[in-house]
């Protein structure tokens, strides 16, 4: 990657050493809406395409090394192909991709997330997280006979109808496409408030159950912790109301059992995807096997359909074994969290040496840029403003996201907007060119006036 920095603009930079990138987003453009396929990667004035990875770092189509930050969108705990996963997938695909059957694979695997995650009785696959949140919320219906819910301004479920209100601000908006009757089902309070809990549960007898990212909304950007998860245990049972642990992210990331493991709270039913199954589609619903009965043929009950053609595809259940062997040790989740921990410390030290209003943040392998930031020197178990959610969660300056991601990738670093997630394979190398490319893009953006 070239060193010369010249006086072009940032983004004459950026399209100068990603020609190959900006080729091929001018051909995606022709086939898809805005040129992507998630709305997390679109990029102006285009995306990096990557063309290999392994380990901690990604390769771009023309041929620069990159640091990656993004981890599979959390999926990859271990790091990109790891070996364990790859001999395993490999493995099976010449055996079978899709028998349209039971199959073994898929027994272990279910048994490993039973010996894993504390609260688990019943395990049900399903082919994504938002799959699994919107069976969970179906089930929970079926088993209260309530047709409400009660979630967290700021807290991210998926991408269906009934999860969507509230996840970003401003959060009383309307979501476009998602039905007002529909809207009106979702109960939004503030989070780590368990005074609002404890109201809207006394007050509407409608509301089934709580959901909630056990350890904040778009893991972490305003953190929550043990005490606030034990209080809202002992709210839910006190008004006999079920409580949903939405563990797609946190699930084997934050330790082997996930958040429930880690702060030793335990919920009625869980939700799991990313790291569950190794870097491949995949997801589940698990917990206490009397809710779970709704899926069940019982003779004169009713029962809550669930196909799903991918429904624990062997490929997923061959990753998802080999990933939870490895993630069983602990290790894995140890060495993220370190090195989240050191990258976190030292940024903070970057900032505080140079005078930058910014500071970095997070709980366990997250790490999180807050810009402009006025209030005392963090330590690195406070959070930012005392949880202020209106301070916290806010929508980024979308020119500072996309020049701040610019820069950061000619210094040779896919950091996705101002956070991102750390893997086990992430070294204290690693962590130090990251520190060197944040020092360098913030000059970068200084030059633009963003800073």
């Amino acid at each position: 990657m070239s060193s010369v920095l010249t006086r072009r603009s940032l983004a004459e930079r950026f399209a100068a050493e990603f020609p190959t990138s900006k080729k091929l987003h001018d051909q995606a453009r022709e086939v898809f809406p805005d040129g992507v396929t998630h709305d997390l990667r679109h990029l102006e004035p285009f995306p990096v395409y990557v063309d290999r990875a392994a380990g901690a770092y990604k390769w771009d189509v023309d041929g620069h090394r990159l640091i990656d930050y993004w981890s599979g969108h959390g999926a990859l705990l271990l790091g990109h192909s790891h070996p364990a996963v790859v001999e395993a997938v490999q493995r099976q695909v010449a055996r079978a991709t899709h028998p349209g059957a039971c199959h073994e694979l898929e027994v272990e695997w279910g048994q490993w997330v039973r010996r894993l995650v504390p609260s688990v009785e019943r395990v049900r696959f399903t082919s994504s997280g938002t799959e699994a949140t919107l069976m969970a919320l179906r089930l929970a219906r079926l088993f209260t006979g309530r047709p409400r819910f009660l979630k967290f301004a700021g807290h991210f479920h998926g991408w269906h109808d009934f999860v969507l209100p509230a996840t970003d601000p401003p959060y009383e908006a309307a979501v476009p496409g998602v039905l007002g009757e529909v809207q009106r089902d979702t109960v939004v309070v503030p989070p780590n408030d368990p005074d609002a809990v404890e109201r809207a549960l006394a007050q509407d007898a409608s509301i089934g159950c709580v959901i909630l990212e056990p350890t904040g909304g778009h893991w972490g950007q305003v953190p929550i912790r043990g005490p606030f998860l034990h209080a809202l245990r002992a709210i839910t049972r006190r008004h006999n109301r079920l409580l949903i642990f939405d563990e797609v992210i946190s699930g084997f990331r934050v330790a082997p059992g996930g958040a429930q493991g880690h702060y030793g709270v335990t919920p009625d039913l869980t939700t799991l995807a990313k790291v569950l199954a190794g870097g491949l589609p995949g997801g589940a619903v698990a917990g206490r096997a009397d809710v779970l009965a709704a899926i069940e043929f019982r003779a004169g009950k009713g029962k809550m359909k669930h196909p799903g053609t991918f429904n624990a595809n062997p490929l997923s259940a061959a990753a998802g074994v080999a990933a939870l062997q490895e993630v069983a040790s602990g290790e894995p989740c140890r060495r993220a969290n370190a090195s989240a921990k050191d990258l976190r410390q030292r940024l903070n030290a970057l900032f505080e040496e140079r005078g930058i209003r910014w500071a970095a943040y997070g709980d366990f392998s997250a790490i999180r840029l807050l810009p402009d930031y006025d209030g005392p020197r963090l330590r690195e178990d406070t959070v930012p403003y005392d949880g202020d959610l209106r301070r916290l969660s806010t929508a980024p300056d979308p020119r500072l996201r996309s020049a701040f991601r610019q820069a950061m990738l000619l210094h040779g670093v896919d950091l996705p907007g101002l956070s991102g997630m750390t893997t086990a394979a992430h070294t204290e190398a690693d962590v130090a060119e990251t520190v060197r490319a944040v020092a360098g893009t913030l000059e970068l953006l200084h030059a633009e006036g963003l800073v």
